[in-house]
Formats: structure tokens, C-alpha cells, sequence
């Protein structure tokens, strides 16, 4: 068989033809409604029409994508990855679109609600006609969520809730956030309608990352609340910490989305930008740029591929989903600021994908968990020393 550079170790031939199906949909998808727009968005620091495009994407299947039931698409877990991988290729604002609608919001409703809870929000979410947040991080609390300070009292049958998150994607377009407070019982999380009285989310402006996607801080003052908006599946950090890792193996596949479509930016601009007489792709130091390039971006294809095999077994241990996101995140990086460089002056420009994905990978990177985090998960792992404390 011939050799393929856009599939140089054939990990095609491990995909059925319906993941191949999903996968080439949610491209095609991609290139026609993100492709062509995605630059503009980038630069003026907006994702307009948001709306419509999740319920695009409700219609493809995507929100939602691996659960079971109430509109989902039921599919498996590799999957789901490879759709994240083609909507990370495009943007990293989309991929997180989608992460936090279907991997935290809806996740959490589906693993930790009531049937009611999940009659009432599921559907709509999986359509596209609701959108969900996840407030988990405080504008001083990030690595350390069991400090967090937003705090659920009872009063009588109800709940009052008080408190900030940040950092939250979706959170001023969405119809219901989950948000995670500490009450007198321990950390308790709450499917909160956004109409509430008392519940606001201001648009946090001025990013240099992640552009192209909503990002706000949720403000709760004296939200009231009935007895059946909190979750009643779970109490303590293991319920947005399970979360996390269901969103964190969306990561695995989307940040190696980003890496390829950096990588194939540089290999074709080395086989057509001559300089000394010739293609750059035909010098020594070019190519050995490429070859690091694409091996690092096809080991992560493969681990995730691994991971994703895990967890439709039933057998994915989240120390292993730290493994893939410490190093699938920080390779796709390296590639972004390798093909850079290929690309010279060229690479700054908007007009090819690099710095975009380079910037947006810098988020990537400190978002469900911070590198550091990840390696002390890895480190009491290997060692069975706990360094968190």
C-alpha cells in the first residue's frame, strides 16, 4: 500500500466505517460553516450566530454525542473523539462549544439528575435549543475546587444561592447552568434556570485566547432556588470532578484536531514557498521539523485512539485521562510553535490557522486541569505519595 501523509502510520484502518462516517460528516460540517468565517470571528473576538450553530450541531448529533437517551446520539467513545478532534481542526472555541454543552452541562444531568431534571433539559440540550454552562472555577479558586466559595443555604424547601464562577464558556448564552456550591451537607451541584432572579453573567471581553467563544462570569446574589433543582445523584467533589474527566477525554482528541491542522498548514506551505531556488520542504532542517512534527501529532491520534478503546470498555481510569491530556496538549503546542516557524512571518498572519490554534491551546493547556495538576495526578499515581497538599 502507498504511503499516506495525512495518515502515514494507517490509523484508518483501526476505524469502522461508521466512525469514519461521523468523522468525515462533522468535517464537512466544519469546513462549510466554521472554515470560512473563522478568522473574522477570531479577530474581532466574537462567535456570532451561536444559536444557530448549536442547534446545527444538535441536528449532526454532536451535543451530548456519548450519552444515552433523551435525544442523544448514544454514540461510542472514539466517536465522540474523532468528532472533537474535526471541530478542534477548525477552532477550539467550537470544540469547547460542545465539550461543555454535551461533557459537562448534560453530563452532569445525565449522570447526577433526577428523571425530571433530565426530562426537562436533556431533549432541548441535545437539539441544540438550549444551551448549557458548567460553573465549577471562581474568580479565585481554580486548581483547589473544594475552597470554592460559592455557598448553597436552605431556606425552608428552597435553596439560596450565593457566589461567582469564572472563566465559564457558554455562560451568558445559556438557558440552565450547573453550578457547584458548598452547603451544610458538603458540595452539592444545582441545574440553575438562567432566568432566576438574582443570577447574571457579564461577557468577559479582551481574551487573547479562545476568541471565538463565549466566556463569562456567572454572579449568583440570593438566587432562589426549589428543593428539585439540585442534582440528587451526588454529593462531594466526585461529581464535578467525574465531569471534568468525562470533558477532559473530549480534550485528548481536540487538541491533536488543532496540532493537524497546523501541520498540514506547514507541509503544504513547504512544498509551495520557495526560497534559494527551490521548495523548503526540500531542505534538511525543514523536513526534520516535519517528520518530529508529524510523529508527535500521529502518537497522540494513537493514544487517544487507545483511551477511547478504554472507555467504551468501561475500563478508563482518570490518572490515564491525565496521561493523554498533559501530553497531547502540551505536543499539540510544540507543533503549533514548530510549524510557526515554518511559515516564517507568514505564520503570524491570520490568513493561515497557527497562531490561532497557538493561542487557543494556551487555554487548552490550563483549562480542566493545569499541567501541574495533571503531573501531581501522574506523580501519586507512580509513586503513591500524595504532593497536592
Amino acid at each position: 500500500m502507498p504511503f499516506v501523509p495525512t495518515d502515514p502510520l494507517g490509523i484508518d484502518e483501526l476505524l469502522a466505517p461508521e466512525d469514519l462516517a461521523i468523522r468525515d460528516t462533522v468535517r464537512g460540517w466544519a469546513a462549510d460553516r466554521v472554515l470560512p468565517h473563522i478568522a473574522g470571528w477570531y479577530e474581532s473576538g466574537e462567535l456570532p450566530g451561536i444559536r444557530e450553530l448549536a442547534r446545527e450541531l444538535g441536528a449532526l448529533g454532536a451535543l451530548g454525542m456519548s450519552l444515552e437517551g433523551y435525544g442523544c446520539a448514544g454514540a461510542s467513545a472514539v466517536q465522540y473523539g474523532l468528532a472533537c478532534l474535526e471541530l478542534e481542526a477548525a477552532d477550539s472555541g467550537i470544540r469547547s462549544l460542545v465539550s461543555v454543552q454535551g461533557s459537562l452541562a448534560m453530563y452532569a444531568i445525565w449522570k447526577y439528575g433526577s428523571e425530571e431534571q433530565k426530562q426537562r433539559w436533556l431533549p432541548g440540550m441535545a437539539a441544540g435549543e438550549l444551551i448549557g454552562c458548567f460553573g465549577l472555577t471562581e474568580p479565585d479558586v481554580g486548581s483547589d475546587p473544594a475552597a470554592m466559595r460559592t455557598y448553597a443555604k436552605r431556606d425552608g424547601t428552597d435553596w439560596v444561592l450565593n457566589g461567582r464562577k469564572m472563566w465559564i464558556t457558554n455562560g451568558s448564552v445559556a438557558a440552565v447552568a450547573v453550578v457547584w456550591a458548598q452547603t451544610d451537607e458538603g458540595i452539592r451541584g444545582f441545574a440553575v434556570p438562567t432566568d432566576s432572579a438574582g443570577f447574571s453573567a457579564p461577557e468577559i471581553k479582551h481574551k487573547w485566547s479562545l476568541r471565538a467563544s463565549v466566556t463569562s462570569e456567572l454572579v449568583m446574589d440570593d438566587v432562589r432556588l426549589p428543593a428539585d433543582a439540585v442534582l440528587p445523584g451526588v454529593t462531594g467533589l466526585k461529581g464535578p470532578l467525574g465531569c471534568l474527566s468525562h470533558a477532559r477525554y473530549g480534550i485528548i482528541w481536540g487538541a491533536m484536531g488543532a496540532a493537524r491542522a497546523s501541520f498540514e498548514a506547514a507541509l503544504d506551505y513547504a512544498r509551495t514557498r520557495e526560497q534559494f531556488g527551490k521548495p523548503i520542504g526540500g531542505f534538511q532542517l525543514t523536513q526534520a521539523k516535519l517528520a518530529d512534527m508529524a510523529l508527535e501529532l500521529h502518537k497522540g491520534i494513537l493514544l487517544a485512539h487507545h483511551l477511547g478503546r478504554r472507555m467504551d470498555a468501561g475500563t478508563l481510569r482518570p490518572e490515564q485521562i491525565s496521561f493523554g491530556k498533559l501530553n497531547n496538549v502540551r505536543e499539540a503546542i510544540d507543533i503549533c510553535r514548530t510549524a510557526r516557524t515554518i511559515l516564517g512571518a507568514n505564520g503570524i498572519s491570520l490568513e493561515y490557522p497557527v497562531m490561532r490554534h497557538a493561542t487557543n491551546l494556551e487555554s487548552v493547556l490550563t483549562y480542566e486541569g493545569t499541567v501541574e495538576m495533571h503531573q501531581l495526578v501522574l506523580g501519586k499515581a507512580l509513586t503513591g505519595l500524595d504532593a497536592f497538599r
